[in-house]
């Protein structure tokens, strides 16, 4: 049977069938075999195949499963899925992905962690403060989703708290994504301001929301998802961070057609196997500009003729990306995955 991978709980996948029908699935063990570097081999958002093991998840203790709890912490029993028992299944095959989201898995320098598959758009959810997204994170998200053929949004949130010092900030920082021709929404997931926008963007697409912990991507999926009512937290008061409050990644449908793939929050983005000489190329003004330097091979660091630092001189890159695309520069070197970013 063909299913859609629509939760991912991290040792069980809750699959829909093309007749709509829930199944809880394991991977079946050969996919670990094939020298997939990655700590999650199916993600949400995969088209699977899948075959029935006939026996639904049953507790073992009353024929009954207790459905109270949304987490089971031992990792041979699936998630109870809303819908209530599932049968299960095995995940014996991946379709091909025409494409997907990814970075380096956390403390795992020589892996990935596929984020999400297939989708139409991935919208990146910051804040300028409250807590701070930097702009390296956001310049590492937008360098993967242009190498990985990923259409990309920023989700500006939180506009709502904003004193007037940052609200010019974020102006700024609005006006330099838009003049690199990335969509840019700000909004107010508490007050609704800009949401008719973002919600009319997203109609009949299949949406990753990503983005660090605390920016509040629960509380807009709310806003977009009501029923999804996913579990919001205050930020520490110490650090002016959020916390996890997303445990594992699912799938929900927007009225009107659509969905959107819910993530937990991530605290840095590091690029997946990049070749130095390829980094310039997910940036679209170093590109652009860098055919104009003198070498075909410029690294855009020293070289004389370098078209890009002449810009960057001249202001016409701005810094802070130029920053990004140095520190990406250096991804290669796995000692550097000893600190986040």
């Amino acid at each position: 049977m063909k299913g859609l991978v629509v939760r991912n709980t991290g040792s069980w996948y809750d699959v829909r069938t093309d007749d709509g029908q829930l199944f809880a699935c394991k991977v079946k063990g050969n996919f670990r075999l094939r020298g997939i570097r990655s700590t999650n081999p199916v993600a949400v958002g995969d088209v699977v195949e899948i075959k029935s093991t006939d026996s639904p998840y049953n507790s073992g203790k009353s024929g009954k499963s207790d459905m109270s709890s949304s987490v089971v912490s031992s990792s041979t029993v699936p998630i109870a899925s809303a819908s209530g028992l599932l049968p299960t299944a095995l995940i014996t095959e991946i379709h091909d992905r025409r494409n997907y989201i990814i970075r380096r898995a956390s403390n795992l320098s020589k892996q990935s962690h596929i984020i999400a598959a297939n989708v139409d758009l991935a919208c990146l959810v910051a804040t300028i403060a409250h807590p701070e997204t930097n702009t390296t994170f956001i310049d590492r998200f937008l360098a993967s989703a242009e190498a990985y053929r990923v259409p990309v949004a920023l989700v500006f949130n939180k506009v709502d708290l904003y004193d007037e010092d940052q609200k010019r900030y974020l102006e700024a920082v609005v006006a330099l994504y838009r003049l690199l021709g990335y969509a840019c929404f700000v909004v107010s997931a508490q007050t609704g301001e800009g949401m008719d926008a973002l919600r009319e963007a997203l109609r009949g697409q299949t949406t990753l929301f990503s983005g660090n912990s605390g920016v509040g991507k629960s509380t807009l999926l709310n806003r977009l998802v009501p029923e999804a009512r996913a579990k919001t937290a205050e930020l520490s008061a110490a650090h002016d961070q959020g916390q996890h409050t997303t445990t594992f990644s699912e799938m929900y449908d927007l009225q009107g057609g659509g969905c959107i793939i819910d993530t937990p929050g991530i605290r840095g983005f590091g690029t997946f196997d990049f070749e130095p000489e390829e980094v310039s190329h997910y940036f679209r003004e170093i590109f652009q500009i860098g055919r104009e330097c003198r070498f075909g091979n410029c690294t855009h660091t020293h070289e004389p003729g370098c078209a890009v630092i002449k810009a960057l001189d001249n202001h016409e890159i701005a810094e802070s990306r130029y920053q990004s695309y140095l520190s990406m520069l250096e991804d290669k070197d796995e000692r550097k995955y000893r600190e986040k970013y």
